[in-house]
């Protein structure tokens, strides 16, 4: 039985994958930060009520409390439990927050992959585990060229951008300076009905279900013309998955090669919940109108946008559809938004008290 590790389990990607794992009958280790609050909804299809509360380790599915950011738990964790895979996808992960936020996005994308890297080279395990990097279209940044593939030049636009290009080059350093198996995969905006709140794409989904229940008035986003390479967080796991499986251990772009503005997947998300929406002005100026109601659903608010605005990502998955047989469009651009919505109507259908509107977008 193959052991992997899983930094960031807690997470979309990192469900996603405990549960992929399980099924290909791993033994799945993740690891949690500990929180004075529940952080375990993603893992409750894996974790008993019971074992969710107290921690007990399920039979092939153990969580373990740790951080990337401490190296000496992150080596003792690796030590101990001698993984076949590691799977970094701990992160602070959002674009926008990162800008707030950048030494600790630094401290958590650059030297908590560091880490993990180093704690493989010094256990004397770079012969035996594989390590992931989970690595972001956004170090592309402002793109040099269209479509993005692996030999693109990186552009970076953000500080969690630029704190996951160290994340790549120090992983590609390590292949070749230890030869360890240690590869990147470079993957385009992926969503789900798992996807934080605060993220733009389950913020356009909730609201639309919240406002087709009468439970919000409006939504706020920031810019309309965004657009986006966007696929479905439960394909692009196994492709985490195939890309270490692989001979050799190399980089790959994940994405689905379609592209999309933030106004057409708000167009298509309402649409889903009986919502036609008339798009009316330019710019700042510009109004999502009701067709059937006049009302005003969506509106632009300039406090989303970001200081530097990384205006287009489209990513060419040729090298993991031909080298890998992944299927990078298994679940098109329109399920995926009614999968969420979805989703988010029977949870918006059960809820008690209206929440805030969130506050960030992509």
């Amino acid at each position: 039985m193959k052991k992997a590790l899983i930094t960031g389990v807690t997470g979309q990607d990192g469900s996603y994958l405990a549960e992929f794992l399980l099924e290909k009958g791993y033994e799945v280790h993740g690891i949690i930060r500990r929180s004075s609050s529940y952080n375990q909804e993603r893992l409750e299809d894996i974790l008993t009520e019971e074992e969710a509360s107290v921690l007990v380790n399920n039979k092939n599915f153990h969580l373990h409390y740790g951080d990337v950011t401490d190296a000496l738990n992150v080596t003792r964790l690796i030590g101990e439990i001698q993984p076949d895979e590691i799977y970094n996808l701990a992160a602070q992960s959002h674009v926008r927050v990162s800008f707030d936020m950048p030494g600790y996005t630094l401290d958590v994308d650059a030297k908590g992959t560091l880490n993990i890297l180093e704690a493989v080279r010094i256990l004397g395990l770079t012969d035996k585990t594989r390590v992931y990097q989970a690595s972001t279209s956004e170090l592309f940044g402002k793109v040099q060229e269209v479509p993005q593939k692996e030999t693109t030049p990186f552009y970076p636009r953000s500080p969690y951008g630029v704190a996951k290009i160290y994340g790549f080059w120090i992983t590609k350093n390590y292949r070749e300076s230890y030869n360890m198996f240690a590869v990147n995969g470079i993957l385009f905006n992926h969503e789900s009905e798992r996807r934080g709140e605060t993220f733009v794409t389950r913020k356009i989904t909730l609201a639309a279900a919240r406002i087709a229940q009468g439970k919000q008035k409006k939504l706020l986003l920031g810019n309309l013309d965004s657009l986006r390479d966007w696929g479905y967080a439960k394909d692009y796991v196994e492709c985490m998955w195939l890309i270490l499986q692989h001979e050799k251990p190399e980089d790959f772009v994940i994405a689905t090669g379609e592209m999309h503005s933030v106004r057409e997947f708000a167009d298509l998300a309402f649409k889903h919940v009986g919502i036609e929406i008339e798009w009316i002005g330019h710019g700042i100026e510009e109004k999502g109108i009701n067709k059937a109601t006049g009302e005003i659903v969506v509106e632009v608010d300039p406090k989303f946008f970001r200081p530097a605005e990384v205006e287009q990502l489209l990513g060419d998955p040729t090298k993991a559809r031909t080298l890998l047989g992944w299927n990078p469009t298994r679940t098109s651009f329109e399920d995926l938004v009614r999968i969420m919505v979805a989703a988010d109507m029977m949870k918006v259908g059960n809820e008690d008290i209206v929440k805030k509107t969130f506050d960030y977008v992509i």
